[in-house]
């Protein structure tokens, strides 16, 4: 295999959770040119960062031929795909029409993944289980993320001031039936600040602004630093060395693939499934799998063990 493309949309939890499967590609073909087709912003985090050489949006008009019946298809768009000796995709495809014109493109070696996940095993292992046709078979399905020594730049320059250890908290996720009430993280912030000579980092995006707005009240606080929408490379740089408690959310595998101690709060969704597979990991189930129960001393307790570990790591 001289040429590969892997074709992956969704979310950002859902791109790190197919790293362990392009891990295996990428060892299986450690010559090839490997390149992802997805959101730009997403894929950045493997750009030149071990898994791949190139990325290419799949926000581009011309693609959408590509999801209509014998539509015509772009030159362009049918010399690059036809240029690829393996296509590995992942787009949810249910009647075979992104695949055949694909075909039509005279791609043969041409590999679907499941554009949808079920209950059967962890998403990482599902994800990786077409690649078994090319005889990679994984053992593995910790995702790891490669920060690159510019990512690693911006973190010491935005933690500069910051002193050390630092617990980093993000409030949201995809969706409120995972979050953690914020009048808990409000609790856990304040005791933190309290009782343990750490900083406080607050994650956040575009989606989190309701919650973070309301988390305002621990900004008063000269050891609380806010990282909003930063770069996912640039935050993958910033978390990797802090202790960090969030949701069943992309910024959680995120932060557990960069190598984080990560504290994990779950609800309704199956950890079994959508954990993070990393040993860094510790995850906290609410009984009858409602995140409102889990217990803010059960939080603190796993961060205080958290930060006597790191402690002992900063010597």
């Amino acid at each position: 295999m001289n040429r590969i493309l892997v074709i992956r949309g969704g979310a950002i939890g859902d791109f790190i959770l197919t790293l362990p499967a392009l891990r295996a590609l990428r060892d299986a073909y450690p010559k090839a040119h490997v390149e992802i087709l997805g959101y730009k912003h997403i894929v950045a985090l493997a750009e030149n960062r071990f898994y791949t050489q190139a990325t290419r949006s799949i926000e581009y008009g011309l693609l959408s031929s590509f999801f209509g019946k014998s539509s015509e298809l772009p030159d362009e768009l049918v010399n690059y795909f036809g240029g690829f000796d393996l296509i590995v995709s992942y787009l949810y495809d249910p009647d075979h029409i992104f695949e055949t014109n694909l075909r039509r493109c005279g791609v043969e070696d041409l590999i679907i993944g499941p554009g949808k996940l079920e209950r059967a095993g962890h998403a990482a292992r599902q994800l990786a289980r077409p690649l078994e046709q090319l005889g990679i078979f994984i053992t593995d399905f910790a995702a790891q993320i490669f920060p690159s020594a510019q990512d690693r730049q911006f973190a010491r320059e935005f933690l500069r001031q910051v002193s050390r250890p630092i617990v980093a908290i993000h409030p949201g996720s995809g969706s409120e039936r995972k979050n953690w009430p914020l009048k808990n993280w409000v609790e856990f912030g304040e005791h933190l600040l309290a009782s343990d000579n750490c900083s406080l980092l607050i994650v956040s995006g575009e989606a989190d602004e309701a919650q973070v707005a309301q988390l305002q009240s621990l900004g008063k606080n000269e050891r609380v630093v806010f990282a909003k929408d930063l770069p996912l490379p640039h935050l993958a740089g910033v978390l990797e060395q802090t202790v960090f408690v969030g949701h069943d959310s992309g910024i959680s595998h995120l932060v557990a693939a960069a190598g984080a101690n990560c504290i994990l709060l779950f609800g309704p969704t199956d950890p079994k499934i959508w954990a993070p597979q990393n040993e860094n990991v510790c995850v906290i189930q609410g009984a009858n799998n409602n995140v409102e129960n889990v217990a803010t001393r059960d939080v603190q307790e796993a961060v205080a063990a958290a930060l006597r570990a790191a402690r002992r790591a900063i010597g």
